[in-house]
């Protein structure tokens, strides 16, 4: 079985690291991606698809990303559900990011990034930002 997931978009808000009951990281975020509606060639419409990203990754995002900052991630798709505060089921369907790629055009400030986090972490740091 194959379930593997590239998309290149835009982040729709700036992100919010959380932390779980037993201290591990991880951040939700929401890509934007453009496609062309059906209706006009050069009309587009965007989807928008809910990610969520885990350690060092979820960190290195919380720093250096914002609204509107252009990345690719590679990942899985994934299912899961839980219930509400009404006692609904709800599903989720999302993309666990395993890499990703910085592509905003702010480069300047990816390098400061880059070279601090290889720092501490060179091996994530490559993995994160260069694979895709």
């Amino acid at each position: 079985m194959i379930n593997q997931v590239t998309l290149v978009g835009r982040l729709t808000k700036d992100p919010e690291l959380q932390f779980t009951a037993d201290d591990k990281t991880v951040l939700n975020f929401t890509l934007a991606l453009n496609r062309f509606g059906k209706a006009k060639r050069h009309e587009q419409d965007a989807d928008f698809i809910p990610c969520v990203t885990w350690g060092k990754r979820a960190e290195e995002m919380s720093h250096y990303c914002d609204k509107g900052t252009l990345i690719g991630v590679v990942g899985e798709l994934q299912t899961r559900s839980y219930l509400n505060k009404e006692e609904k089921r709800v599903f989720v369907v999302e993309v666990l990011v395993r890499k990703i790629r910085y592509l905003s055009s702010n480069r300047g400030n990816l390098k400061e990034k880059e070279s601090s986090v290889q720092g501490s972490n060179g091996d994530e740091a490559n993995e994160t930002t260069n694979d895709l």
